[in-house]
């Protein structure tokens, strides 16, 4: 009966695994894709308040200057703009994506391109400066859904 059970929740857990996508791999500096958590400039969980308004995304560390991948096969969908601010003009860039029946934006990414459809594993981008605008903060991809639900279950 124990076996039973133990291969019931295998079977549970394998099928849950296929109906959830999860994230491959986005920065090379972070092969696990290790969160964000808490530094000086605050902290990178969904919900994690941000002065008057809440993160509507999750942080994923990632090296000034890293290469950023495709989580998994992804659409190009276009350039973003993160901020109106002129003072964060180094880190003002990220990408439209969708793939796997997601829309998400990746933010402080500088896109290789823009359109057409790319491999899960090949590179999208480069990883902005962030240290040049925020000093001691831990650099991040902030990966945020397009309807800005929690993107946490996906990693």
């Amino acid at each position: 009966a124990r076996l039973t059970i133990q291969r019931s929740f295998l079977n549970m857990k394998l099928f849950l695994e296929d109906q959830i996508h999860f994230f491959g791999q986005l920065c090379s500096s972070n092969p696990s894709n290790s969160r964000r958590t808490s530094d000086r400039w605050g902290q990178g969980q969904y919900g994690a308040g941000r002065g008057t308004r809440l993160h509507q995304g999750l942080d994923i560390k990632c090296s000034d200057g890293a290469a950023v991948y495709a989580p998994f096969d992804v659409t190009l969908k276009g350039k973003l703009t993160v901020y109106t601010d002129p003072s964060k003009a180094a880190i003002n860039e990220g990408i439209n994506l969708s793939g796997q029946g997601l829309c998400f934006k990746l933010f402080y990414v500088r896109p290789d391109r823009t359109s057409g459809t790319v491999r899960k594993g090949q590179r999208i981008g480069t990883m902005l400066p962030m240290q040049s605008v925020y000093p001691g903060i831990t650099s991040h991809i902030h990966v945020q859904m397009c309807d800005k639900r929690d993107p946490t279950p996906y990693f």
